[in-house]
């Protein structure tokens, strides 16, 4: 697997570096449609056979990578992927930080199929696993991290999406004694944190976009963390959807192994524009761009820094 996850690198970093034109420029569909384009081609050019399984775009019906699209010049291996060539595509046009390029991928039939949605959402890294659940409330989620890390309530550091949906949510959490970290857009980045020393973050909860979620659990399932949700399918029309896509019950919790039920599967993303996760692409000189990718298999990661050729903007390391 891990072989085959760095095959996929190009794939991400040719999404982000073909956005790089773009960045503040005020036109976030053109962006994603050149990011798309750009992961599209890749993936055709690759020795392996993806199946999209989540594609982006649904709800604000931007250029996306099908559900059900096949890719590759081989048949052989055979993953399904959960892709978003910009994650933060708002934030690209407006030239604000913390947009990324994003795949994951698992072995077929793998991986939950979950629609354009809301999804509840649990994070925590490897030395808390085990520990949360979503169906509980975010006290007992708050003292059962605490008691798992070693650390008092005052200590932990809970990284909460700013929305108004959330206001409860954080309340709660500062209430306790706990620090609460807000952050813009782009959950995954903050969900990956929880697994990554050095990040000084503990937990991630919230409610966010479903796909993302797929995407980020297979990071977790990578990384060693834990990863729960549940849907929140807003009316019948989203519940039915569920049903189409093989959610037999949509209202119920989601473990890691119902949303990922394989280790053999890795994650990769490319930051677009400088995050806390990753720096983003950036122009060395006339001639060359700077990509830096966070890659996640087999129970470790690695962070690629890569040149290519800007003339060309085609990922092509030298």
């Amino acid at each position: 697997m891990q072989s085959l996850a760095m095959s996929f690198l190009n794939v991400t970093q040719e999404a982000a570096i073909s956005v790089f034109p773009y960045i503040g420029k005020g036109d976030k569909i053109l962006a994603d449609h050149k990011a798309t384009e750009a992961m599209r081609g890749t993936l055709h050019s690759l020795n392996a056979h993806s199946r999209v399984v989540i594609g982006e775009g649904e709800m604000d019906n931007a250029p996306m990578l099908y559900i059900g699209e096949e890719l590759g010049a081989s048949e052989d291996p055979t993953v399904d992927i959960a892709v978003d060539p910009i994650d933060g595509t708002t934030l690209v046009s407006k030239g604000q930080g913390n947009a990324i390029a994003v795949l994951a991928a698992a072995e077929r039939g793998c991986l939950l199929h979950a629609p354009d949605m809301y999804m509840d959402k649990i994070a925590v890294g490897p030395k808390a696993k085990g520990r949360i659940d979503v169906s509980a409330s975010i006290e007992a989620n708050v003292t059962a991290v605490s008691e798992a890390l070693g650390k008092s309530i005052s200590q932990l550091n809970v990284l909460v999406q700013d929305r108004e949906r959330h206001q409860s949510l954080i309340q709660a959490i500062q209430r306790m004694g706990a620090s609460v970290t807000l952050f813009s857009d782009v959950d995954i980045t903050g969900i990956v944190a929880t697994a990554v020393e050095g990040k000084d973050v503990d937990m991630l909860v919230g409610t966010g976009g479903a796909p993302e979620g797929v995407i980020a659990a297979v990071a977790m399932r990578s990384l060693g963390g834990d990863f729960q949700g549940r849907l929140r399918p807003a009316d019948k029309e989203q519940y039915n959807r569920c049903r189409d896509m093989g959610i037999a019950d949509p209202d119920r919790y989601l473990t890691l192994d119902d949303i990922v039920s394989t280790d053999q599967c890795f994650f990769a993303a490319t930051g677009i524009t400088d995050g806390p996760l990753l720096k983003g692409v950036k122009s060395i000189n006339e001639e060359m761009l700077q990509s830096h990718t966070f890659l996640a298999v087999d129970r470790q990661y690695h962070v690629v820094e890569s040149v290519h050729v800007k003339s060309q903007l085609s990922g092509n390391a030298l």
